[in-house]
């Protein structure tokens, strides 16, 4: 598999650090407040940058590293458990993503449904997946799993609602960003993949120093796209 660009979006400054200390930087451009760095790692060309927080941000980014030339796209980023069986510092990697919080179920539509849109659950590249998961299981043995990312504009600290967001949508995690990554790259037909380092289990019980937490996020994030460019 090779593509001709790389796109990479991290969700946290961190890990555009770490790029940056990795990366042969060629070129930066600035649009719409968000600066995109081009360059090589491994000898491939990647194009990457920081998205901010939420879906409106996560959107307009994604399309504008889209229309610079990127023809798959990374994302990385932290997320709230989920899946039971997940716990702090395990790895989930998209098998696809749903907007959660897109809830039109008044007029009859299920919850996670974009009424009138062709689809609402966005399939990740299968090609990406499997290297995305070789990665994390060859640096994290046992700590990775495939599932649903759920994406909303809100930060989930209530058991209930993690409950439901299991039951109804089968969500392994739930974050900010992703889905809204997954349906542009859709609409445009570029393969992606969202890999995410569970923070917290989305329920407010975590006893976790969150800033030290995403130094270490962002390290395991950088040494996962690491291993996907070096294999891509």
């Amino acid at each position: 598999m090779s593509f001709n660009k790389i796109g990479i979006i991290g969700a946290m400054a961190e890990e555009i650090e770490l790029l940056h200390e990795h990366v042969s930087i060629a070129s930066q451009i600035t649009k719409a407040g968000i600066t995109y760095f081009e360059g090589t790692l491994h000898g491939k060309t990647v194009i990457y940058c920081k998205s901010g927080v939420g879906k409106v941000n996560a959107a307009v980014c994604t399309q504008i590293l889209l229309d610079l030339g990127a023809d798959c796209v990374l994302f990385t980023g932290v997320a709230g458990a989920v899946d039971p069986q997940l716990n702090i510092g395990d790895i989930v990697v998209s098998t696809s993503c749903i907007q959660h919080d897109m809830d039109c179920s008044p007029l009859g539509f299920a919850r996670g449904t974009i009424p009138f849109h062709p689809k609402s659950e966005f399939v990740a590249d299968e090609r990406l997946v499997e290297l995305a998961s070789s990665a994390s299981n060859r640096l994290f043995p046992g700590r990775s799993l495939q599932g649903v990312v759920l994406s909303g504009d809100q930060f989930i600290a209530s058991r209930d609602t993690v409950k439901l967001l299991h039951e109804t949508l089968h969500g392994a995690c739930a974050e900010m960003e992703g889905a809204s990554v997954a349906q542009v790259c859709d609409m445009n037909e570029t393969p992606f993949v969202i890999i995410r380092s569970m923070s917290d289990k989305a329920d407010g019980s975590a006893h976790v120093n969150f800033s030290e937490f995403t130094v270490t996020a962002s390290n395991h994030s950088y040494q996962i796209i690491d291993d996907i460019v070096k294999h891509i």
